[in-house]
């Protein structure tokens, strides 16, 4: 089939980095975007339209993956090949925070199956859709610096970073060579999203670190989703993706 327009799936659109992420691709015109996220933004809709590009949102809960691999799956396959396709999971969840001991089971469960297995299963599916398509293909998991450096009462969302930067290590040697995708697991830095407005709030019982975050926000460190989303994105540009694939914005 003949190209088309730039195709990206984007998890967790809804809000934050991501939602700037969706409005900032959109923008650029002459692209195809399906976001996956609990829930949709209609505004999306019209900057798609303004933008001569087009927008699809999926309303799925990525605690409940399969389904959406699966459905996703369905919809790669039916779709024309593009001039570039480029997977982003950038869904997480914080959760609850806690020690280990305190959290319960289905909060453990939903934030490893949004942070990790999610960004697992959806990845094989979009390598394997996509991988008669003679064009780049890029896959860009939004990682954290916790999965990098353990943080007390964030076990769950700590394993899962660190998951999804070990697996991208590991598709990357998979797909080393002529016509393989790309990945990188990319950790944006810290940013002023709801995240990190759960860790200031955190009880201080169970969170020693939430000083941490209160001071970052104080003293005015924190990037804006919107400046966030331009650097993720740039990263996607660069001639070099993928040769490095744990990688952080902030030691380009």
């Amino acid at each position: 089939m003949a190209s088309t327009s730039e195709l990206f799936v984007l998890t967790g659109a809804s809000r934050g980095m991501g939602r700037a992420m969706a409005s900032q691709l959109l923008a650029r015109g002459g692209v195809q975007l399906l976001c996956i996220s609990r829930g949709s933004d209609a505004a999306l809709d019209a900057e798609a339209a303004s933008a001569g590009s087009q927008v699809l949102q999926w309303s799925a809960d990525l605690a409940d993956p399969l389904p959406v691999a699966e459905r996703l799956a369905g919809w790669l396959a039916a779709q024309a090949v593009p001039s570039r396709a480029v997977l982003i999971n950038n869904a997480g969840t914080v959760g609850r925070t806690a020690p280990l001991a305190r959290a319960t089971l289905p909060e453990l469960s939903a934030a490893l199956r949004v942070g990790l297995e999610a960004a697992l299963l959806l990845t094989s599916v979009f390598l394997s859709a996509t991988r008669g398509w003679a064009v780049p293909r890029q896959v860009l998991n939004i990682s954290s610096g916790l999965g990098r450096n353990a943080m007390g009462s964030q076990a769950p969302y700590c394993a899962a970073k660190a998951g999804m930067d070990h697996f991208s290590r590991a598709v990357a040697l998979e797909e080393a060579g002529e016509g393989g995708a790309r990945i990188v697991s990319l950790a944006p830095g810290v940013i002023d999203t709801d995240m990190q407005v759960a860790l200031r709030g955190a009880d201080a019982g169970l969170f020693p670190d939430r000083g941490r975050f209160e001071a970052l926000h104080r003293n005015g460190q924190l990037d804006s989703p919107e400046s966030a989303a331009r650097k993720v994105l740039a990263w996607l540009e660069r001639p070099d993706f993928g040769a490095t694939p744990v990688a952080d914005v902030r030691n380009s």
